[in-house]
Order: structure tokens, then sequence, then C-alpha cells
């Protein structure tokens, strides 16, 4: 557990342009892999780029794929996903960067996925309140491929390291992505 009063989770990137970083939680230091563009600031996000969003954020709720995960222990919102699961990345549709059940009329992001990204997530508050269309969709906390490759613009991390995490993090926690440098 965390000691100490800071209750901020930072994500720092290993350099400028960097795919890798290290999330610090107190005196934990847990690897992670980043958007395959590096760490841009927000208001140079957009839609695709690739990017992690650097930024100060909260978390806002878990999710998890209940046949291969069980629900994970954490003080967060958590809600289980289901075959239909999606997440629209369609700047011009009114359900941008939000939740939606697929099909869908825009185009959306399964989140039921094969590879297991997705059996445990975190959604953070990057673009949602207000939402802007363009400016990035589905930036999330997600599992880690083997090796940590690169993300299309997320955070990834072991799934050790992230249930240990998880289990350190409320709604009090702030989230901050450094930029590179």
């Amino acid at each position: 557990m965390r000691t100490g009063k800071d209750k901020t989770l930072h994500i720092v990137p290993a350099g400028i342009g960097e795919t890798t970083g290290v999330a610090f939680l107190g005196a934990g230091k847990y690897p992670c892999a980043l958007g395959g563009s590096g760490i841009v600031f927000q208001v140079q996000k957009t839609e695709g780029d690739g990017a992690t969003p650097a930024g100060l954020y909260w978390p806002e709720k878990v999710f998890y794929r209940p046949d291969h995960e069980k629900e994970p222990k954490t003080r967060l919102p958590v809600q289980y996903l289901k075959k239909n699961s999606g997440w629209c990345e369609d700047p011009g549709n009114p359900d941008y960067n939000k939740r939606v059940d697929l099909p869908h009329p825009a185009a959306a992001e399964s989140m039921w996925r094969d590879d297991h990204l997705y059996d445990l997530g975190l959604v953070i508050s990057h673009n949602r309140y207000p939402v802007r269309p363009g400016k990035g969709s589905a930036i999330f906390f997600h599992l880690a491929r083997a090796g940590q490759t690169p993300t299309r613009g997320c955070v990834a991390l072991s799934r050790d390291d992230f249930v240990e995490i998880l289990k350190d993090i409320g709604p009090e926690t702030l989230i901050r992505i450094h930029p590179g440098g």
C-alpha cells in the first residue's frame, strides 16, 4: 500500500519520444508502455495520432472482462464488459469518446478483445468533460502486451502491477502524465 501524502499516480516517459516509461505511485515503481507516437501535450492530441496525452487526469471507472478476470479490488466504480461493449471513436458522432453497445452506427472499437489487453482497464478523464470532437478517444490504462510494445495512446502495465495499483487508488487519486524531457 502507498505511504506518504502524495495521492498522485505519475506516468513518466523514458525520454522524449519514448514509448516506454515508469508509473510511480508512492514508493511503487512500475514499468509501462506508452503510445507509439510518444507523449504529446493535450492541445496537440488528435484522434488516431497514436500519442499518449500529457496532462492531469482522474480515474473514472475500472472495467474488466468477466470470463478472463475476477472483479478487481479497488475503491473506484467497477463495470464488467459484455460481448457487445464498445467505445465510440467517430468525432462526428454524439457518442464520441463514450462507451457504446455494438453494433453502433458510428466507428467504434470493440472492448471485448481476443488479445487480452482489455481484460482489465481503467477509463481516465482525458477529453471527457467536455468531450471535444477529434481530441482523442479511448485513452485507458490497460494490460500490456509481452515486451511492453507501444499502445495506440494508452498507458499499459503488466497484470500484476496493474492489479496492485488498482488496490491503492480511489476517486481522490490524480493521474499526471508527464511530457518527455
